[in-house]
């Protein structure tokens, strides 16, 4: 029961045995507690259970917010535009998805009156930093409650079986499957697998289990043709040339790219990255549907965007790529590359066709109203650069010349100084 005198928290839930414990825990301390659950597409979750178990692990009420076509339009499509990628392998699938979920936790806690958050992220992972900073940008009065870092906490619960254990007095209801080899993590953008076996970094993994793809070998024999249409760097049309579906609307469009990538076997990776608080961490990452657009979206930059453009933009991609990952989405040098990739994706129009088989995108062509790529110019065929371009191939001896100046120059002083 509520009571006015009490502290109020709203707190990350999932449903699983770490936030049902927590959510417990928080009561016992006295506080009220609103659990709130983000839909952000985590695959066949039954909402009204994981609501119904909330209620009876003594929560005031539950939220359910439905964030699937902001995560997509403004989570997802920010990170597509600049072709954001973490040390060169990862696509920011649980990053990208704090922000989206911290912002409404925030907005949740200022219509319940409440003073404190709490999550269920370990005192060794990214979560904790991305769901704190987060809150700390949008809501500077707001204090977390983050269990796993409390002295009490830990030496109440140092394994599952005193998590265990804690269900069973309290009469909270546990998933009765054995638990999985993995630590996994699902939205609709991509799902992981940390821990477990998954620590020994040379420790293979079972295909059972991917939830998103097919592995490339179970892939059909025939490939599938697609075509993909953006409007300043955003997808807008999705259309499959070999069954004829077309998707348009955002969600849709994305779900559907999901689906016909992962029937391909597109998008794993295995990888071991550098975690911001210092651990290096291995993860298995499925993202299908993101690989797909990313790669389509890449492939029209390069007939639409100038080259000098395209190289400042690369940089901020990495640099939004390692923000989004430490959990600075919502910091200024954020909102600076986030504007100006914006004005570099102003003439990303067009569209790609690919091909898609056994785990392979493969570009078949591309096409923009405001293509920077002249046949003529380029044409081997054609001296010079046809009727609209003053380009003789001759002037290319001057500019080696003059670009090869510094490169003598220092052949040079290299020769001099190993005499």
């Amino acid at each position: 029961m509520s009571s006015e005198s009490n502290p109020k928290v709203v707190l990350a839930y999932s449903g699983g045995l770490d936030t049902s414990v927590i959510l417990k825990w928080l009561c016992e301390k006295g506080f009220d507690v609103v659990a709130f659950c983000a839909d952000v597409g985590q695959h066949h979750e039954d909402f009204e259970a994981v609501k119904a178990k909330a209620l009876n692990a003594g929560a005031l009420k539950c939220v359910v917010t439905d964030l699937r076509k902001e995560f997509v339009t403004d989570y997802i499509f920010e990170a597509l535009k600049c072709n954001a990628i973490y040390e060169g392998k990862y696509l920011l699938g649980t990053s990208v998805a704090r922000p989206c979920i911290a912002k409404e936790m925030v907005r949740i806690a200022a219509e319940e009156g409440a003073g404190f958050i709490a999550h269920g992220a370990t005192g060794k992972g990214n979560d904790q930093v991305r769901f704190e900073m987060c809150a700390q940008a949008l809501d500077a009065k707001l204090q977390c409650i983050a269990p796993w870092r409390d002295a009490e906490f830990i030496e109440s619960f140092k394994g599952r079986s005193d998590l265990l254990a804690y269900c069973t007095k309290h009469g909270i209801p546990v998933d009765a499957k054995p638990k999985s080899n993995y630590s996994i993590d699902e939205n609709l953008f991509h799902t992981s697998y940390e821990s477990g076996v998954l620590e020994d970094a040379n420790e293979t993994y079972e295909e059972s289990m991917f939830k998103m793809t097919v592995s490339p070998q179970a892939a059909p024999e025939t490939s599938t043709t697609i075509d993909l249409e953006f409007v300043k760097g955003v997808p807008v049309k999705l259309t499959n040339k070999t069954d004829g579906t077309v998707k348009t609307d955002p969600l849709e469009l994305f779900m559907y790219a999901n689906e016909i990538a992962g029937a391909n076997g597109i998008g794993r990776i295995d990888i071991v990255e550098n975690r911001f608080v210092g651990i290096k961490s291995r993860g298995v990452y499925e993202t299908p549907g993101g690989t797909l657009l990313r790669d389509a979206h890449m492939d029209l930059e390069g007939i639409c965007m100038d080259r000098e453009v395209k190289r400042i933009t690369e940089g901020m991609g990495i640099e939004f790529a390692r923000l989004c990952y430490n959990g600075f989405w919502f910091a200024p040098e954020m909102d600076l590359i986030r504007y100006s990739v914006d004005y570099s994706q102003r003439d990303v129009t067009g569209t790609v066709t690919l091909e898609l088989y056994k785990g392979n995108i493969i570009a078949r062509g591309r096409t923009s109203p405001y293509a920077l790529y002249n046949p003529d110019l380029a044409s081997m065929d054609i001296e010079g650069g046809g009727d609209n371009f003053d380009y003789n191939p001759s002037d290319a001896a001057g500019f080696i010349r003059i670009n090869a100046v510094r490169l003598k120059t220092y052949a040079a002083l290299r020769a001099k100084t190993q005499e």
